[in-house]
């Protein structure tokens, strides 16, 4: 967290994770095409490598697990928690912060 209890700002990975969990609580498949859908592929060690670090960080936990189709049996389910939905929150306010700033100084002005 920054000094004025702001977290600093988050990787497109972390914001979209945390975008897709709040939703509802999901796998780590699920949560991956999510990811493509918002930008392209995403493979298993970076989606469940930055779950791992947002469970340490309070951001997400453990929803359960849930039976799958197939050899796998189950898939475990990610939440967010308090913290992880006001770190979501507190992004979501800075990229919309962003963009009006692009639009107060008519970046995209002389393409109409």
């Amino acid at each position: 967290m920054a000094r004025n209890g702001t977290p600093p700002p988050l990787t497109p990975t972390t914001f979209h994770i945390l975008l897709a969990l709040g939703e509802e609580p999901q796998h780590g498949y699920a949560v991956m095409r999510a990811l493509s859908g918002a930008g392209g592929p995403v493979g298993p060690g970076t989606v469940y490598g930055a779950l791992h670090r947002m469970q340490q960080a309070g951001w997400v936990k453990s929803a359960g697990a849930e039976k799958s189709r197939g050899a796998i049996g189950k898939r475990q389910r990610y939440a967010l928690t308090a913290a992880g939905r006001h770190v979501l929150k507190a992004e979501a306010r800075r990229i919309l912060e962003t963009a009006d700033l692009v639009r107060a100084h008519r970046v995209f002005a002389d393409e109409s």
